[in-house]
């Protein structure tokens, strides 16, 4: 049975998108954001450098599922299930294709670097 377009959105919306939403809360709850010391403030370090990067990772992920049919279709697959199923089979999923795998670190790489250089905590590594 095939999903609907808006049914696949979601599910890979809720797979992937997890670490841009993590990101925004991790900006929203830093208080030296609005500092106006340097050191407390490193340069692009705004919300608006957040969402750039955010919005450049979505947009290559989205291209990335639709060269990649066969994951694209396993994300979507993931529609209607529970958060502890979902993060089992995704967890499986990427340690069963390495290539995979690496290739959507890669693709989140520019959150992990925006994160680790305005000194929040890192993103969870993609298990």
């Amino acid at each position: 049975m095939l999903l609907s377009a808006r049914a696949g959105r979601r599910a890979v919306a809720g797979a992937l998108g997890a670490g841009s939403i993590a990101g925004a809360m991790l900006f929203g709850a830093i208080p030296s954001a609005m500092a106006d010391d340097p050191a407390l403030n490193p340069p692009n370090c705004t919300a608006a450098d957040l969402a750039g990067v955010a919005s450049g990772v979505s947009a290559s992920t989205s291209a990335y599922l639709f060269t990649h049919p066969d994951v694209n279709w396993f994300f979507t697959s993931l529609e209607g299930k529970e958060r502890e199923e979902v993060r089992v089979e995704v967890d499986r999923y990427l340690n069963d294709n390495p290539q995979v795998k690496a290739e959507l670190t890669g693709i989140r790489q520019p959150l992990v670097d925006l994160k680790n250089r305005c000194g929040s905590a890192p993103a969870p590594a993609i298990p």
